[in-house]
């Protein structure tokens, strides 16, 4: 039986395979897209002329050979879109505009108060030209934006069905942005997001499958698995800062009692050093690292404590699911080799088997580049999610 779109199909197929291919290797002929992908030369020549034609790839200068025609390399032309990634946190939202392989091109850092939606969009939708304007690339149109909120996320409908650290329980924010900008918006867990940048570019590009820690304001851990972030039934798989450590301990943010995050997030071991009279008053991992270049014991004790604690529990998360490798980002990676080597000693001591490399990344834009990459994902066909859609006057268009 025929079914409808079978061509357009093969067509979407055809040009994943050619994109990712050239995203994960760079420059390639199209003799050698043929040989690494399977098509045939024919699908490999009809794809590339669409995507050239589209301003999506590149034809290089000609390679010099022993004989016969010459290969031109094939690269993406990143710089023919542009991507805005917003990253929200309480009281203040990080922004990037990026290339489309999300190289940032130009960043800010914005303050709100209260949690109101509508107020937070207008925020948002205020920033866009000036982060426009900023990039400096007049001839590139804007692909989409990107939001990144810590909570539990519908990808499907693009809604927050649940933000404990903003209280928000079904807030539509990718609809609501879309309406005053006209361009899609996609909405994702910040972790998530911060996944899906690491896959995409970052250091699992390589690897299908692989966990990413996030340890900061909270404590979440996403997981690639097969190529694809695995987001649970409900949207709500990588809450790993509500693993249970303690019954009946101290209350987290989320309502219950004796998580981990209650312990070791950021805010926690501020919260312990000023009980314990180590500190009388504000406390980030900027002071964390001060103390502990000086070796102050109580400090670099409580670090080494909750490394110890948070690569115990990462192993039990790990003896499931086997990844490659493990990224780890947020704020507690500045910490160094304190918190670093704690963890990775719990996983060579508790791992069912030898554990995966834990590589740390951390730069001042990687969050808000994760949003950024919920724009870039679509055009590599990453996970292939439609974004929530503005009018679309003089929008930059992924054609299939």
């Amino acid at each position: 039986m025929q079914l409808k779109g079978d061509q357009g199909t093969s067509r979407a197929i055809n040009r994943r395979l050619i994109l990712n291919l050239l995203r994960q290797e760079g420059a390639k002929s199209r003799a050698e897209i043929a040989a690494r992908t399977g098509l045939s030369p024919a699908a490999v020549t009809f794809v590339v002329s669409d995507l050239i034609e589209e301003g999506h790839v590149l034809e290089g200068r000609t390679v010099a050979g022993t004989s016969g025609r010459r290969p031109i390399p094939i690269s993406i032309n990143y710089a023919n879109g542009l991507a805005i990634g917003f990253k929200l946190m309480a009281g203040a939202v990080e922004c990037v505009v990026t290339d489309l392989a999300t190289n940032p091109l130009a960043s800010m850092r914005l303050s709100f108060e209260g949690t109101d939606p509508a107020r937070i969009i207008g925020t948002l939708a205020d920033a866009v030209p000036e982060l426009l304007k900023a990039a400096a690339c007049p001839q590139a149109k804007l692909a989409g934006i990107g939001i990144s909120v810590p909570g539990v996320i519908d990808n499907d409908q693009a809604i927050c069905v649940r933000s404990h650290r903003f209280d928000w329980d079904n807030v539509p924010l990718a609809a609501m942005l879309a309406a005053v900008v006209k361009v899609p918006v996609w909405l994702e867990d910040d972790t998530n997001a911060y996944a899906i940048a690491q896959q995409l570019f970052g250091l699992g590009r390589q690897h299908k499958n692989m966990a990413v820690l996030a340890v900061g304001v909270g404590i979440s851990c996403a997981m690639v698995v097969d190529g694809k972030l695995y987001r649970g039934a409900h949207g709500a798989a990588g809450k790993f800062g509500h693993t249970l450590i303690e019954e009946d301990g101290r209350l987290c943010e989320c309502g219950k009692r004796g998580c981990l995050m209650a312990y070791y997030s950021l805010p926690s071991l501020s919260a312990s050093l000023r009980a314990s009279g180590i500190a009388d008053g504000p406390v980030d991992a900027v002071w964390m690292q001060g103390h502990l270049s000086t070796g102050n014991p109580a400090v670099t004790a409580l670090v080494r404590e909750a490394g110890r604690s948070i690569g115990r529990c990462l192993t039990n998360l790990i003896n499931v699911t086997d990844p490659e490798v493990i990224v780890v980002g947020g704020e507690a990676v500045t910490l160094g080799d304190v918190f670093l080597d704690e963890i990775r000693a719990a996983l060579q001591a508790h791992s069912f088997r030898a554990p995966p490399p834990l590589l740390p990344d951390w730069e001042d834009d990687s969050w808000a580049r994760g949003a950024a990459a919920l724009v870039t994902q679509r055009f590599f066909d990453f996970e292939n999610t439609a974004g929530t859609m503005g009018q679309q006057t003089g929008a930059f268009s992924f054609a299939d």
